[in-house]
């Protein structure tokens, strides 16, 4: 598993698109920001972008504690997909929404909160994670 975080309107969908040079890789490209959900996984190379957007709808209807077990089971369903086959490979972007101003309105805050949570959590199950920021990428792991 591969992840990738940085600002939003960065270059993190570009610079995936470069590293992993998807013009001549077949993939598939999943994009939460058009409310698509992560579905058949019927590729050797999936890319998910906007988990933060996904995070969001979640903190609308459930709970932090449950927004953290529906993540895990995802993570570990995406990490168990990988091992059943070494070509495999999950690609998360998501947009770093904890720096700035604390958001006033509770469900704001509730969504920043358990994006970070998240964001947490896959840096942890990566086996690589990158920083883009003006489309330059810092590895961090």
């Amino acid at each position: 598993m591969h992840f990738i975080t940085g600002g939003r309107f960065n270059g993190k969908s570009e610079w995936v698109k470069d590293f992993y040079q998807l013009a001549d890789t077949p993939h598939k490209w999943i994009s939460a920001y058009q409310s698509e959900s992560a579905g058949d996984l019927d590729q050797s190379l999936i890319v998910f972008e906007g988990i933060e957007a996904m995070i969001r709808e979640w903190t609308q209807e459930l709970e932090f504690e449950e927004i953290g077990d529906k993540w895990q089971e995802m993570l570990k369903k995406w990490l168990q997909w990988e091992k059943e086959d070494v070509n495999r490979k999950i690609v998360l972007i998501g947009a770093d929404i904890s720096k700035g101003i604390v958001p006033m309105e509770a469900l704001d805050r509730k969504w920043r909160d358990a994006a970070g949570w998240a964001f947490q959590d896959a840096a942890a199950a990566a086996d690589r994670v990158d920083l883009i920021w003006y489309g330059i990428n810092q590895k961090i792991k």
